[in-house]
C-alpha cells in the first residue's frame, strides 16, 4: 500500500461517521412528532372529514350549483307517488283517460328533469372530489417537503408515498361518490319522511318508532368500521414501506440470495393488510345487513297496518301506495346511508392520516421577521461555542463547545475520527438541526434568525453519497440551479469533467440516468454531484468526502475543477485525499466533538498530536 493511500485510510470518513440515529440514518428517531404515533385522543365519528371544509370553500360556487342539482333531483323524484295516488284513485275509469295521459305526460317531463339534475349533480360533485383530493396531495406534499430533515430520519418513505396515493385514494372515493350518494339518500329521507307524515300521521308514527332501531347501530358499528378501516390503511402502509425499501435495494437482495425471504416477508405484510381489510369488509357487511333487515322489516309491517286500514275505510289504496312509495324511499335512503357510512368512515380515517402529516410542525423553521441576508454574499463561517447532541443519545454530544471562523475565500479541511462530528458541522450549518447552546453565522448574521431557504441558496453541499435522480443528465445538474440555461449546464459539466462520459450515453445529456442513478458508476454520479454544486455558484461550498468515489483517473480530473471552484469561495472540507489537505489554508482536527488541533499539515505533523499519529499510522502501518 502506498503512503498515500495509507494517510487517506486514516483521515477517510468510515460510514460510522454519518449522523447516527436522529441525524439522517432512516431507522432514527424523531425529533418531530412522528405521523404513524397514536395521538391520545382519536378524533370521534367524522370530526376528520370537516378539515376538508377549506378545501371545499375554495369551489363553493360549483358546490352550490350541485347542492341546486341535488335538491332538484330529490323534489322530482318525491313528486312521483303524489302521480301514482292521484291514477290509483282517479284514473281507473272511463272519465280517467285523459287525467291518466296527462299524468303520464307530466311523468316523462318530471323524468328527463330527474335525468339531468342527477347528470349534473354526478358530474359536479365528482368533479369537485376530484379537485380536492388534487389540492390535498400537493399540500401534504408541499408540507412533507417543508420538514426538517429530522422528521424523515424516523419515517419510512414508503409509509408517506402510501399516504399520498392509497389515503388520498381512498378520501377521493368519499368526497366524489360516497359524499355525493350521502347527501342524495339524506335529502330523500328527510323529504319522504315529511311527504309520509302529510300522507298518513297515523302510520307515520309508527315508522318513528323504528328510526331509534335503526340510528343505534348504523352510529355504534359506524365508530368500528372507522377504527378497523384506519388499521387497515396502516397495515397496508406498512407494506407499501417495506417493499420501497425493497425495490430501491433490489441489488443487495439479489446478491445475498434473499428473495425468498424478501417474498415470504413481504406476502406475510399482504396478508396483514388483506386480514385487516377483510375484518373492516365484514362489519360493514353486518352493518348493511343489519340496517336492511330492519328497515324493510318496518316497511313490511307498515303495509300491514296500513292494509287493514285501507279495508277499514280510513285511507285509500292511492293514498297507502303513495305512502308505500315515500316509506320505500325513506327505506332505501337509510339502507343506502349504511353502506356510504362504511364508506365515509374509512376516509374519516384516512383524512385523519393526511391532516396528521399536515400538523407536524417542523423544528427548523423561518422566523416571523427573518433577517435579510447582506449583499453581495460573501461566505464568511462562524461558530461560537456550539454544541449539539443527536435526540437518540442526548447524554452523547456529538459537537461539544466548537468555536471556529472561516474568512471569505478561506479555505478549511476538517479532518478526525469516524464519528467525531465533522459533517454534524455541515448540518448545522446546512440548519437540518438547530444546536442545543451557541451560535452559527453566515456572513454576520445568526442562521436561526434568517429564512432557511435563504440560507440554503448561499450554499453549495457535495455529499460523499451522490443523489441522481430518476430524469435526464441535464436536467440532474439543473437541479442546482433550476434557471440555469442549457449552456450553463454543459459548461458546468465540463468544469466537472462529466461531458466526455455523458456524450456516450444514449441521449447524451437528454439520457434517462434511472432510479438513483443506477445506470451510473459512483464515480459518474459524484461527478453529476460536483456538476450541480458548480452550477449553483453559491459563496460557500461543503465538500463531504467528494472524491471518495472516484477512481484515480477521475479524481485526478474533478480535482482539478475543484481546486478552480474552491479558490473563488470559502469552502469546507471532510478531509479525503491527502491533495485536498495540503491545499487548504488550515486543517481542524476534531475527537468526541471538540476541536482538539488546527493548522498546517506541517506544524500539525510538528505538534506529534492527533493528527500526526494518523498520518503516522498511513504513512508507516504503524
Amino acid at each position: 500500500m502506498s503512503a498515500v493511500e495509507r494517510l487517506e485510510d486514516g483521515l477517510e470518513k468510515a460510514p460510522g461517521e454519518t449522523p447516527p440515529r436522529g441525524a439522517g440514518s432512516s431507522d432514527a428517531s424523531a425529533i418531530e412528532t412522528q405521523p404513524s404515533a397514536p395521538p391520545a385522543k382519536r378524533p370521534a365519528r367524522l370530526r376528520p372529514l370537516l378539515a376538508l371544509a377549506p378545501y371545499v370553500g375554495r369551489y363553493r360556487g360549483r358546490a352550490f350549483l350541485a347542492l341546486i342539482a341535488l335538491t332538484v333531483a330529490a323534489i322530482t323524484t318525491l313528486v312521483v307517488p303524489v302521480a301514482v295516488r292521484r291514477i290509483i284513485d282517479f284514473g281507473f275509469s272511463a272519465e280517467g283517460i285523459a287525467l291518466i295521459n296527462s299524468y303520464f305526460g307530466v311523468m316523462i317531463v318530471v323524468v328527463a328533469l330527474l335525468a339531468g339534475a342527477s347528470a349534473s349533480r354526478y358530474y359536479l360533485v365528482m368533479t369537485i372530489g376530484e379537485r380536492i383530493v388534487a389540492d390535498l396531495r400537493r399540500d401534504v406534499f408541499a408540507h412533507l417537503m417543508s420538514l426538517s430533515p429530522a422528521f424523515f430520519d424516523s419515517s419510512r418513505s414508503g409509509e408517506l408515498i402510501s399516504r399520498l396515493t392509497a389515503d388520498t385514494t381512498q378520501l377521493k372515493s368519499a368526497v366524489g361518490a360516497s359524499v355525493s350518494i350521502a347527501l342524495r339518500n339524506l335529502m330523500l329521507f328527510f323529504g319522504a319522511s315529511a311527504m309520509m307524515v302529510i300522507t298518513s300521521p297515523r302510520l307515520s308514527g309508527f315508522v318513528l318508532l323504528a328510526i331509534p332501531l335503526i340510528v343505534i347501530p348504523l352510529v355504534a358499528f359506524g365508530r368500528w368500521v372507522r377504527r378497523l378501516s384506519r388499521n387497515a390503511q396502516d397495515t397496508l402502509a406498512e407494506a407499501t414501506a417495506y417493499a420501497s425499501e425493497l425495490v430501491g435495494a433490489i441489488r443487495t437482495v439479489q446478491a445475498y440470495t434473499s428473495e425468498k425471504l424478501a417474498d415470504a416477508r413481504f406476502g406475510g405484510e399482504v396478508e396483514q393488510a388483506y386480514e385487516a381489510a377483510r375484518t373492516s369488509t365484514r362489519a360493514r357487511s353486518v352493518l348493511t345487513a343489519i340496517i336492511i333487515f330492519i328497515v324493510f322489516t318496518s316497511v313490511v309491517a307498515i303495509l300491514w297496518i296500513g292494509s287493514h286500514d285501507v279495508l277499514a275505510g280510513t285511507i285509500t289504496p292511492g293514498r297507502l301506495g303513495q305512502f308505500v312509495l315515500y316509506a320505500a324511499f325513506a327505506a332505501a335512503g337509510l339502507g343506502q346511508l349504511s353502506e356510504v357510512w362504511g364508506e365515509v368512515s374509512a376516509a374519516s380515517g384516512a383524512a385523519e392520516r393526511l391532516f396528521e402529516i399536515l400538523h407536524v410542525k417542523s423544528q427548523v423553521a423561518a422566523p416571523a421577521a427573518p433577517l435579510a441576508m447582506p449583499v453581495p454574499a460573501r461566505g464568511d463561517v462562524s461558530f461560537d461555542n456550539v454544541a449539539f447532541a443527536y435526540p437518540t443519545r442526548p447524554g452523547a454530544m456529538a459537537v461539544d463547545g466548537v468555536s471556529l471562523s472561516v474568512r471569505a475565500g478561506e479555505k478549511v479541511a476538517i479532518v478526525g475520527p469516524s464519528g467525531a462530528g465533522k459533517s454534524t458541522l455541515f448540518h448545522l450549518l446546512l440548519r437540518f438541526y438547530d444546536p442545543l447552546t451557541g451560535t452559527i453565522s453566515l456572513d454576520g448574521v445568526p442562521i436561526k434568525a434568517a429564512d432557511p431557504r435563504e440560507l440554503r441558496s448561499r450554499i453549495a453541499l457535495v455529499p460523499q453519497e451522490s443523489v441522481v435522480f430518476a430524469t435526464s443528465a441535464r436536467e440532474n445538474i439543473r437541479f442546482g440551479r433550476p434557471d440555469a440555461s442549457d449552456a450553463e449546464v454543459e459548461r458546468a459539466a465540463d468544469l466537472a469533467h462529466a461531458t466526455e462520459f455523458i456524450r456516450r450515453l444514449p441521449g447524451g445529456f437528454e439520457a434517462q440516468l434511472g432510479e438513483r442513478g443506477v445506470t451510473l458508476s459512483g464515480g459518474q454520479r459524484q461527478r453529476i454531484a460536483i456538476a450541480r454544486a458548480i452550477l449553483r455558484d453559491a459563496p460557500l461550498l461543503l465538500l463531504d468526502e467528494a472524491t471518495s468515489s472516484l477512481d484515480a483517473e477521475s479524481e485526478t480530473l474533478v480535482q482539478t475543477a475543484l481546486e478552480e471552484l474552491m479558490r473563488h469561495r470559502t469552502t469546507l472540507v471532510i478531509a479525503h485525499r491527502l491533495a485536498t489537505v495540503l491545499s487548504c489554508d488550515r486543517i481542524m482536527v476534531m475527537e468526541q466533538g471538540r476541536i482538539v488541533e488546527q493548522g498546517t499539515h506541517a506544524s500539525l505533523v510538528a505538534a506529534n498530536g492527533l493528527y500526526a499519529r494518523l498520518a503516522r499510522l498511513q504513512f508507516e502501518g504503524v
